[in-house]
Parts: structure tokens; sequence; C-alpha cells
């Protein structure tokens, strides 16, 4: 399931869960098609990949000091944390094997 955090529970929900279990943040706002189309694809795999990797999104419009930080300029933009570090990012929405392919590649 992907969950979706704020501000406050970044360092807590992406940072430090990441030291155990990758996590995919995806930065997004509600007014975004390519980021409702994007959230059905990463609803899947959260499902299938439940094991590999935790997914969670941001919506930028209500937490836009954490959009100024990772410099997101366009949406949806995502980033996968490894053991607390950006370790890629990716823009735009992906298809579902693409996803696949880029987690895995981690």
């Amino acid at each position: 399931m992907v969950k979706v955090i704020n501000g406050n529970e970044f360092a807590t929900e992406v940072i430090e869960k990441s030291k155990t279990k990758p996590v995919l943040v995806e930065f997004g706002a509600e007014w975004c098609g390519p980021c409702k189309t994007f959230g059905k694809v990463l609803e899947d795999i959260s499902v299938d990949m439940e094991n590999d990797i935790d997914i969670v999104k941001i919506d930028i419009d209500q937490n836009p000091d954490l959009a100024t930080e990772f410099k997101i300029k366009s949406i949806p933009c995502s980033i996968i944390f490894k053991d607390g570090e950006n370790k890629s990012q990716q823009l735009g929405a992906l298809q579902k094997q693409a996803t696949i392919d880029w987690i895995k590649s981690i």
C-alpha cells in the first residue's frame, strides 16, 4: 500500500526506514493527471513488491519545503532512498515494468 506522508514524517518514514528497506518517494499533486496515472502503477507495485520496497507519496503543494529541498521542478518526480540517501531519481509517469526495472537496479 502506498502511504501519503508529510514533511514532519519524512525523516522517520523515508530516511530511517530506508536504512532497512529502500523507499520510493513520489512527489506529486492532487491536480496532476500524470501523477494520478503513476499513482495507480505505484499502488500495483506496492502490492507486488511489498517485501522489497516501501512506497510513499508527498504532495508538493502541502509540503513546499521538501519540494525545494529536493529541487523538484516538475511532477511526478520519484526518488529512491536507500541507506538514508537519495540513490536514484526519475522524472515522469513511468510504465509498471520500467518502474520495476528501475527499483531492481538500485
